[in-house]
C-alpha cells in the first residue's frame, strides 16, 4: 500500500530551520517552527457539468514561537526570507517582547528530546490518478442516486482530497507527518407538487481515491431515502425516548462535552464544566474520549500544531468528568499536562484547545435490544447542525430524520427536520443505552464559535435517552 512522501519544500528548508533555531536558542528560553505545506483538490459532478479546483484547506507557511521571562509571542510568515535566517528572525521576534510589562507569564514551555514522524497510507493516489477518474466515479454516483425515482430532479456528487505535510521543530524536537484525509458527498432534492426535499449523504477517512467506492454503493439507497423524505411529516413536540445513530450521538458528544472541556475557556472563566471536575455529568455507563490518537479518521494526526504528541483523552470515566482537553498555553496555566490538542484553522492563525476525534465507547446492547426497549419514541439519524452553550451547558441539535418507533418497532412513519434539545447532564444522565457498534464520521469541520475552523471528526454507538424533540 502507498506511503505518502514528506513534502520535498520542508525537507530542503529543515537545514536552514535547524540551524536558525540552535543559535536562537541561545536567545530565548524556547523557541521553535510549525512548518506546514499542504495542498488539496475538489471535484465535482451535476447534471451537464464536471468541474475541478482547489481545496480551501491549501496552506504554505511558517510560525515560530518563542519565550522569554514568561512572556509567549508568535511570528508566522508565508516564506522563509533570504540571508542570515537567525537574524532576519531575531530582527522580527525581539519588538513583539516589548510592552509587554503587564502580559500574562506563563511557566517555561518544556522542551524534552523526541523525534517521530508518520506518514498515511492509502490506495489510490488522487494527486497522481488521472482526473477523469475521480469525475467518472462522481457521474457514476449521482446518477445512481437521480436513477430512484423521477421525483428526484437533481443529484450532485462532490470529491475532496487533502494531502497534509507539517513539521515541526525546537532545538530538542524534531517531528515531520503526511498523511491525506479524503471527503466525498451526495446532495439530492426530491419533488413531489409543491413539497420539496434535500438530502445529503457524505463518506470519509483517511485515505485516497478510493473512496468514491463508498459513495458509489450508498447512492441507490441514498436515492431511496430521498423519496422517503417527501413523505415526512411534522412531529408533535414533546419529550420522548431517542435512539441516535452514530452520527447524531457523536455530535452530542462534539457539542455536550467537546467544546464545553476545552481548557482555553477554563483559562477565560467561560466553561461549567470547571465546576463539576470529579462529580457525576452522566451515567455510570457513559465513557467518553477525544483524541488525535487510536483511532483513524479525519480529525487524527501524529502531532498538534504545538509540537505535542496527539493522545487519547477520557473526558467521562463511569459518568463523571474527569479531564479536559488542552493547547499548551492553557495547560501551562492551569497546571495540567498537554494533551495534544493546540490546533491552528493554519499556520498564520493562533493555536486553541480543539477538539479531534470525539466518541462515545461502546456498550453492551445490540441495536435492536434497544429498539425494541421503546414504547414510544424516535430513531433520530442524520444530523443538519449542533450547537451548545459552554457556559450554560445547553444543548441543541437539528437532526434531518427522525423515524416513529411504537413498541419496539419502526411504523415507517417519518418527520423531518426534528430539533432537539436539553440541559447536558440531563440528556447525558438519562442514557441507558449503549449498542456495540462504533462508527466515526469525518466530513464535517468545527469552528470556535464563528471562526477558527478545524477538521474533526465524531461518533461512536446508537446511543439511547430522553430529549425534548419539535
Amino acid at each position: 500500500m502507498p506511503h505518502c512522501e514528506p513534502s520535498a519544500y520542508l525537507r530542503q528548508v529543515t537545514p536552514r530551520l535547524r540551524e536558525a533555531l540552535a543559535r536562537l536558542g541561545k536567545r530565548y528560553t524556547y523557541i521553535s517552527v510549525l512548518g506546514t505545506d499542504s495542498f488539496g483538490i475538489t471535484y465535482a459532478a451535476t447534471p451537464g457539468e464536471r468541474t475541478a479546483g482547489d481545496s480551501n484547506w491549501v496552506e504554505r507557511g511558517f510560525v515560530f514561537r518563542a519565550q522569554r521571562d514568561g512572556c509567549i509571542v508568535e511570528h508566522a510568515l508565508n516564506e522563509l526570507p533570504e540571508g542570515d535566517l537567525a537574524s532576519v528572525l531575531a530582527a522580527a521576534i525581539d519588538p513583539l517582547f516589548h510592552g509587554l510589562a503587564g502580559a500574562r507569564r506563563y511557566p517555561a514551555i518544556p522542551d524534552e528530546p523526541l523525534s517521530a514522524e508518520r506518514f498515511g497510507s492509502f490506495d489510490i493516489d488522487p494527486f497522481t490518478a488521472d482526473p477523469d477518474r475521480a469525475l467518472d466515479g462522481l457521474s457514476s454516483a449521482r446518477a445512481a442516486a437521480q436513477a430512484a425515482s423521477p421525483e428526484i430532479v437533481f443529484a450532485s456528487a462532490r470529491l475532496e482530497s487533502m494531502r497534509v505535510s507539517k513539521i515541526f521543530l525546537s532545538p530538542n524536537r524534531e517531528l515531520t507527518q503526511a498523511f491525506i484525509w479524503s471527503q466525498a458527498y451526495l446532495v439530492a432534492v426530491g419533488r413531489r407538487g409543491d413539497v420539496s426535499k434535500e438530502n445529503y449523504q457524505p463518506v470519509s477517512g483517511l485515505a485516497g481515491l478510493e473512496i468514491l467506492g463508498q459513495l458509489e454503493h450508498i447512492a441507490p439507497a441514498f436515492g431511496a431515502e430521498t423519496l422517503e423524505l417527501l413523505d415526512a411529516g411534522r412531529i408533535e413536540p414533546g419529550e420522548y425516548d431517542v435512539i441516535m445513530d452514530p452520527d447524531v450521538a457523536g455530535t452530542l458528544a462534539h457539542e455536550a462535552f467537546g467544546h464545553g472541556v476545552e481548557t482555553d475557556m477554563f483559562v477565560k472563566g467561560r466553561a461549567k464544566a470547571t465546576e463539576y471536575l470529579g462529580k457525576p455529568v452522566a451515567s455510570p455507563i457513559v465513557q467518553m474520549y477525544d483524541g488525535a490518537a487510536g483511532v483513524d479518521q479525519c480529525g487524527s494526526f501524529l502531532f498538534d500544531d504545538e509540537g505535542r504528541l496527539a493522545t487519547r483523552t477520557q473526558i467521562i470515566r463511569d459518568g463523571v468528568l474527569v479531564s479536559g482537553i488542552s493547547d499548551l498555553q492553557s495547560a501551562l496555566m492551569l497546571g495540567f499536562v498537554p494533551t495534544g490538542n493546540g490546533r491552528r484553522q493554519a499556520y498564520d492563525h493562533k493555536a486553541y484547545a480543539r477538539m479531534t476525534n470525539t466518541y462515545f465507547s461502546p456498550g453492551d446492547s445490540t441495536y435492536l435490544e434497544m429498539l425494541s426497549s421503546v414504547r414510544h419514541g424516535w430513531l433520530l439519524q442524520k444530523l443538519n447542525s449542533g450547537m451548545e452553550d459552554p457556559k450554560n451547558w445547553g444543548v441543541q441539535l437539528v437532526v434531518l430524520i427522525g423515524r416513529e418507533i411504537v413498541d419496539g418497532r419502526l411504523t415507517g412513519r417519518i418527520v423531518s427536520p426534528v430539533v432537539c434539545s436539553g440541559y447536558v447532564p440531563d440528556v447525558l444522565s438519562n442514557i441507558t443505552m449503549l449498542s456495540d457498534d462504533f462508527e466515526l464520521f469525518g466530513s464535517g469541520y468545527c469552528g470556535k464559535g464563528y471562526k477558527e475552523f478545524v477538521k474533526v471528526s465524531c461518533g461512536g454507538p446508537y446511543v439511547k435517552t430522553k430529549m425534548r424533540l419539535g
